[in-house]
């Protein structure tokens, strides 16, 4: 089973949660700001009714008096103040909330039952409240012990010298900000909403992972080691899984060749060892015998001496390119003069050539500043001449030039050997790479098949290149190109620097190693 359909953990059930998390938190948000909303539309509605029920109170008492059906302020007690008459205290009684009318001293003309009904401490608040407050359009909140109000004043002329003032109060108690009417169905609806929501956003996530899903399966299937031949299949699942297809395809594809020359390698390896242990075995075997006299012990010791050299060059070989592949050989580098260093090539193989009845030529010297390491590049050049020699028949001719151009200089090695075919020229910078007819290991030319992959590896680390042009029956023509001291690409002076720094810089020998 795929990883994304395992626990709680999955991405899945991690997308999930997610959604319903969201949608909880907006629902949240949302009755919390229709919560405000409904707060202030409640209490500006509120505060309208207020408003009303002072003009109305007003409006009572102008009529009224305007109509003088009654006398509006009766003198019931000598000793007291003017009172309400009682029709209008009547009509007043049944209005809703709290209503109180005073003169122009403050005295109280008429309390509705509320405001009677309220302790002498909280009346005196009231009233003191209400002898402060402003007459108009704004409203007033008062804080009782019992009940929290919401006042409204107005100011009416009598005459010139007589006024009073009417103050109509709302407890604000009253407003309910989540009615039962509201309450109930929310409660009702919202554990259903959220089971659903969390029931979609499962079916959704697990519709949209389950290309995911196949691809890891496909994935899991050629991991397996003996399945890297297949790929995965390219859906219409959208861009990013097909971009993640091709992605995956291309990685599989690396791994299968990686893999591919992983085999060969080990191959090659254990039989270019395997050959000169079983000659050394021999040997050994040979100069133990009793019945070998002293001259044929030497000849075997010395043969077993010259294969114990050849394994240590093989090892040698391939410990260098071993640390090369994982980045970890370093090279110094120099100002180096080329044309001394090539003139000591050219007198090797002049050397090397005299035996063979060969020609060598040294036609054009240039000389040219590069940055480098001596012993690497006197490797690279050695390994380029001695390999022409060795497959150049007697009376043939090498040549060696060294030109130098704006940003780089340009080392050639031609010969008239036997050349290689047209097929074989891509796998000329493969490790352990022959080509059969001229490169045998049965052949007295034959090597280890590893010469040119540290001559392209040296090329490389110097921020060169090394290209092979060839026809075979015709000979070969090695060129090397290394960027001049100064120029862009070509390193710094004097400091020790690995070859490769990252990934991206890694010099991928499997695809570019050769036989010598």
């Amino acid at each position: 089973m795929a990883i994304l359909r395992i626990g709680t953990r999955s991405i899945r059930a991690q997308l999930t949660w997610a959604w319903t998390s969201a949608m909880v938190a907006t629902l949240v948000v949302f009755a919390g700001t229709l919560l405000v909303v409904r707060r202030e539309m409640l209490l500006e509605e509120h505060e309208e009714r207020v408003q009303r029920r002072a003009d109305q109170v007003v409006m009572a008492i102008d009529v009224a008096r305007r109509t003088g059906t009654e006398p509006l302020f009766a003198q019931s007690d000598p000793l007291a103040g003017p009172a309400m008459g009682q029709r209008m205290a009547a009509f007043l009684s049944l209005l809703e909330g709290y209503v109180l009318v005073q003169d122009s001293t403050g005295y109280d003309i008429y309390a509705s039952p509320p405001v009677r009904a309220l302790s002498t401490t909280d009346r005196d608040r009231f009233s003191s409240a209400a002898r402060v407050s402003r007459p108009g359009p704004t409203n007033q909140r008062i804080a009782l012990f019992s009940d929290d109000l919401m006042l409204a004043s107005r100011e009416v002329r009598l005459s010139d010298n007589a006024r009073y003032r009417v103050y109509a109060a709302l407890t604000t108690r009253d407003i309910s900000l989540t009615p039962p009417e509201l309450v109930r169905p929310m409660l009702t609806i919202a554990p259903l909403g959220l089971l659903l929501s969390v029931g979609f956003a499962f079916i959704i996530a697990g519709r949209a992972f389950r290309p995911i899903d196949r691809i890891i399966d496909q994935v899991e299937a050629i991991t397996d080691g003996r399945s890297l031949h297949r790929r995965l299949a390219i859906g219409a699942a959208g861009e990013e899984l097909a971009r993640l297809s091709v992605t995956l395809n291309a990685f599989i594809e690396r791994i299968d060749i990686s893999f591919g020359a992983l085999r060969r390698f080990t191959a090659d390896a254990s039989h270019e060892l395997k050959t000169p242990l079983a000659v050394m075995r021999a040997d050994v075997e040979r100069a133990m015998a009793h019945a070998v006299t002293d001259d044929e012990r030497a000849v075997a010791l010395e043969e077993a001496l010259q294969q114990v050299t050849r394994m240590a060059d093989l090892v040698d070989s391939l410990l260098t390119l071993a640390r090369a592949d994982e980045g970890r050989f370093e090279v110094y580098r120099e100002p180096i003069e080329l044309a001394p260093l090539v003139r000591e090539v050219v007198e090797t193989a002049r050397l090397l050539g005299e035996d063979a009845g060969l020609h060598i030529l040294a036609t054009q010297l240039d000389n040219a500043e590069v940055l480098g390491d001596v012993m690497r590049l006197r490797q690279l050049f050695l390994n380029l001449v001695t390999n022409a020699i060795k497959y150049t028949p007697q009376g043939g001719e090498v040549e060696i030039t060294l030109v130098r151009g704006e940003t780089d200089a340009t080392l050639s090695v031609r010969d008239t050997g036997i050349g290689i075919a047209a097929a074989d020229l891509p796998y000329v910078f493969e490790r352990f790479w022959r080509a059969d007819r001229v490169r045998s290991r049965a052949s007295e030319r034959g090597g280890f098949g590893l010469g040119l992959a540290i001559s392209q590896w040296i090329a490389q680390a110097h921020s060169g290149s090394l290209e092979v042009q060839s026809r075979l029956g015709r000979g070969s023509t090695f060129t090397l190109t290394l960027p001049l001291a100064g120029a862009p690409g070509s390193g710094m002076t004097g400091e020790y620097q690995s070859v490769v720094n990252s990934r991206e810089e890694t010099i991928d020998l499997h695809g570019t190693l050769t036989a010598d």
